[in-house]
């Protein structure tokens, strides 16, 4: 089983940016492993007093598609990249043994973003430097993602994939898990303003390369691949 893992700074970085993609992972038998470096939301006033339940809905709903959810202990706006972020990701790394990683563009108007990505980027590639240890597996490819047009800046993918099929799935995750923060039922027929946003983004990127629905992101590695 091959094992990928999708990092970002909150609960819904990754459940916005790659839904499609995690939930076709799982459709084609991969391990699916979401990373977020911000576990304590006891600053942030939409999840004040329902904190751990933020965490066990975003768990259990990442659950119910296949994927495994956790969470490190910062909170936003109060961790950088230094040597205790970059080993604490490294240690999830090194126990995940990833064969391919997604993480966050760095150019963002959210500074928890940008610290993510750049924690990431060095947790992904010397996770066996950082702990110290030989034979720590990192991953082969990583990709970077975006986190929408009020966010990401200057964002370009190379790389496009087809979640059409994946579409609806990836709807109900996002719906459902904003639904929870917006302390409202969740309805297929009342989207909220991230779950049109997204599919705004997601169709754009379908008439990109032809197709309904489409994730883009960007590789961070140049590959040779068989064109004829």
């Amino acid at each position: 089983m091959k094992t990928l893992l999708a990092i970002g700074a909150h609960y819904d970085d990754c459940v916005f940016g790659i839904p499609g993609i995690m939930i076709q992972a799982v459709r084609k038998q991969y391990r699916v492993v979401i990373l977020s470096l911000i576990g304590d939301y006891t600053n942030w006033p939409p999840a004040q007093g329902r904190e751990r339940e933020l965490l066990e809905t975003s768990r259990q709903l990442a659950h119910f598609v296949g994927a495994e959810m956790r969470f490190l202990k910062y909170a936003s706006g109060r961790f950088l990249a230094n040597s205790e972020t970059t080993r604490a990701v490294a240690e999830v790394v090194a126990d995940v043994q990833p064969d391919v990683a997604f993480m966050l563009w760095h150019h963002d108007r959210h500074p928890d973003h940008e610290a993510a990505s750049a924690i990431s980027k060095i947790a992904l590639k010397q996770a066996g430097s950082i702990l110290g240890r030989d034979k720590v597996k990192v991953p082969r490819q990583i990709y970077l993602y975006d986190n929408g047009p009020g966010h990401t800046i200057g964002f370009e993918p190379n790389t496009f994939v087809d979640v059409s099929a994946e579409w609806p799935s990836a709807m109900e995750w996002l719906g459902q898990l904003m639904a929870f923060v917006r302390k409202k039922e969740y309805s297929e027929f009342d989207p909220d303003a991230s779950q049109t946003a997204k599919a705004n983004l997601a169709r754009y990127r379908g008439a990109s390369c032809g197709v309904k629905y489409a994730e883009a992101v960007w590789a961070m590695n140049n590959r040779t691949v068989e064109i004829l």
